[in-house]
């Protein structure tokens, strides 16, 4: 089975994860190869979350201004292209590239454009998730918000939450989130990751999304699971992260056959790709070897992607097309 050919949806990604070596290079010359590895990508075993996201530092400290933005957009879809990937939703918090001269506006703009100019010139199309995190105050929640309103009908189709999810409550972000349902925004939200199901519910409960990023840790919850199922949410598993974040001690433990054989809407993604030194291809090949996935299983968790995808009606119709031919031939 080629992975590489087969066409793929990608949901769960995070653009200021996944700089390439090439694109440093241009942004900060004076960066090595052996600088890149240790600063750029986190070790197969962090302590946890905190220090998993803590990778992305030095490469938001590079995405300053419009023009690295617009390049650090061109290289992920290059990684993509070369990925197969035919649609992506690249998620990201503008409200850390203000750092110098930007102001959010700028930052969204400057990144729809870019991703619009992509989707152009490659074919994949994609959407863009602005982010709120986890330590950001209410007002900061709402700013991010807002700006997914402000730019509703370009490139950004939707919300979400990450960050530290057990180092901060959600209470900060809840206004934001009863906004954006009010205003019929597409919602996700990472939860049942350094968390347990408790941590899936309260954000099921509390900001009403129709996906939960990781969320693997539900299955320590049968009530949970119906309800996933009852519901229609969808849980973007990237499972190399998984391991890398201390959620599970190795892949083998990893609990993707349970999160697929319990009947949970699920996709595989890979959170950010140069942090987890990892492309979709490979975390299909993973999932062949380690947990015996056919054809079959593959083609669901993409048509569920697709599904559940922040997108329109007819890109989806488009989309599901060339799958289905893909899978078949």
């Amino acid at each position: 089975m080629d992975l590489t050919a087969l066409p793929k949806i990608e949901l769960h990604l995070h653009l200021d994860c996944s700089l390439s070596y090439d694109v440093v290079q241009k942004l900060d010359p004076a960066i090595s190869r052996e600088e890149y590895e240790r600063d750029f990508k986190a070790p197969e075993n962090c302590h946890n979350l905190a220090e998993y996201i803590s990778c992305s530092i030095n490469a938001i400290e590079l995405m300053q201004n419009e023009e690295s933005l617009r390049l650090v957009v061109e290289d992920l879809f290059a990684q993509l292209q070369a990925d197969n990937v035919i649609y992506a939703e690249l998620r990201f918090a503008p409200l850390e590239h203000t750092q110098q001269d930007l102001s959010a506006e700028q930052v969204v703009k400057t990144v729809a454009e870019a991703t619009d100019q992509q989707v152009a010139q490659t074919g994949i199309e994609a959407g863009v998730i602005l982010c709120t995190l986890r330590h950001y105050s209410e007002s900061q929640s709402m700013q991010t918000v807002e700006l997914v309103e402000q730019f509703k009908g370009s490139r950004v189709v939707g919300f979400d939450i990450a960050a530290d999810e057990a180092g901060y409550p959600i209470d900060n972000h809840v206004p934001a989130f009863e906004y954006a349902n009010e205003k019929n925004l597409n919602c996700t939200a990472h939860a049942g990751e350094a968390c347990g199901a408790d941590s899936v519910r309260e954000t099921l409960n509390k900001l009403a999304p129709a996906r939960i990023g990781h969320g693997v840790r539900s299955t320590e919850d049968p009530e949970l699971i119906d309800r996933l199922k009852e519901e229609d949410i969808h849980l973007e598993v990237c499972p190399t992260s998984n391991i890398q974040t201390n959620v599970f001690e190795t892949i083998t433990d990893h609990n993707v056959n349970a999160i697929f054989d319990a009947g949970i809407s699920m996709s595989i993604n890979t959170d950010g790709r140069t942090i987890s030194d990892v492309s979709l291809g490979r975390e299909y090949e993973t999932l062949v070897k380690v947990f015996d996935w056919d054809r079959q299983k593959l083609l669901k968790t993409n048509l569920e992607a697709i599904a559940h995808a922040f997108t329109s009606q007819e890109v989806k119709v488009e989309l599901r097309d060339q799958i289905m031919e893909a899978y078949a031939n």
